[in-house]
């Protein structure tokens, strides 16, 4: 099963919240509308900044668990180096 690690923001610089899923388009839409996250429900968390695909979920849940240990100067650095403007990449997920 292949998976899933993104990162949310509130805003350009804002709160951050790094997670891991199977169904990124379905999770993003959650987030969104509130549900199944009370911390980016609370601080308003729901732009797609940064995704990344991997083939195993392992791999997946892996690499998220690294990334929650990062220091936020370097999510920072991850999200603007494919993402300058820090665009949300909602839109451009293929249902």
């Amino acid at each position: 099963m292949a998976g899933w690690v993104y990162i949310l923001a509130s805003a350009p610089y804002g709160t951050l919240y790094v997670g891991v899923t199977a169904d990124l388009p379905r999770r993003a839409f959650e987030h969104r509308e509130g549900i199944g996250s009370q911390f980016t429900k609370r601080y308003g968390v729901h732009r797609l900044v940064h995704s990344e695909y991997f083939e195993d979920i392992q791999h997946a849940i892996h690499r998220e668990k690294r990334l929650k240990k990062w220091n936020r100067r370097w999510k920072i650095d991850l999200i603007e180096r494919d993402n300058p403007r820090w665009d949300d990449l909602y839109e451009r997920l293929n249902w």
